[in-house]
């Protein structure tokens, strides 16, 4: 079985031992290098690829939504997901942006975190429930409060279905809301689901939901 490399970085060294303590116990995860800062993490991502990165925010040094941003530029087939103390840190959005495809609490049960890892590896956000709402919120305030810019052309446009789905998503409901509000199946909702992602140029939900506001397509 191949196993998932992955790279922890966070300042704080006991956490560190804990956390690595904690995922060596699962069979399909390998440590494969751990930082104490961004600028380790960029030198180390370099060196090694990892297949995930959790990345804590405030760090010495070179903090984690600058060192995403230069681990994803230099090493773009890793994945990072934030893990961090603070639900209301205000640098969840530009971690977001940065290209971080989930945030995690370091309160999240370790079940959660081992299935949000394998899940990041494949290319699926994940976020903690209540970050994704407050994420929605605060795209919706900052669409209210500049006005819906002009949408830009899509080289291969959405249909009025896929544009229906990505609106529900971005008001934060699962597959299985859409599917209930729009009279259609769960499976029905995944493939337009696909579709919206594909002509976005987007891996997530999360990114697709920014993409969207950036564009003014909602």
């Amino acid at each position: 079985m191949k196993k998932l490399r992955l790279m922890l970085v966070d300042d704080q060294s006991l956490f560190r031992e804990a956390l690595r303590t904690l995922l060596a116990l699962q069979p399909d995860f390998e440590i494969a290098a751990e930082a104490e800062n961004g600028e380790r993490a960029l030198a180390l991502a370099k060196a090694h690829r990892p297949d995930v990165i959790l990345m804590d925010l405030r760090m010495p040094v070179m903090g984690g939504v600058e060192a995403t941003r230069r681990v994803l530029a230099a090493v773009p087939a890793t994945r990072v997901v934030v893990l961090t103390t603070f639900e209301e840190d205000e640098e969840i959005f530009e971690a977001m942006r940065a290209g971080a495809l989930g945030y995690l609490l370091k309160a999240c049960s370790a079940d959660k975190l081992c299935e949000s890892v394998r899940a990041a590896a494949k290319g699926t956000s994940v976020l903690e429930p209540s970050v994704a709402a407050r994420m929605m919120a605060e795209l919706n305030r900052l669409s209210a409060q500049n006005g819906k810019r002009p949408a830009q052309t899509l080289a291969d446009p959405l249909s009025e279905r896929e544009l229906a789905v990505l609106k529900l998503l971005t008001d934060g409901c699962s597959n299985k809301e859409i599917g209930a509000r729009l009279n259609i199946t769960e499976g029905t909702v995944k493939n337009h689901m696909t579709n919206v992602l594909g002509k976005l140029g987007v891996l997530d939900r999360t990114q697709a939901a920014l993409r969207a506001r950036e564009m003014g397509l909602i």
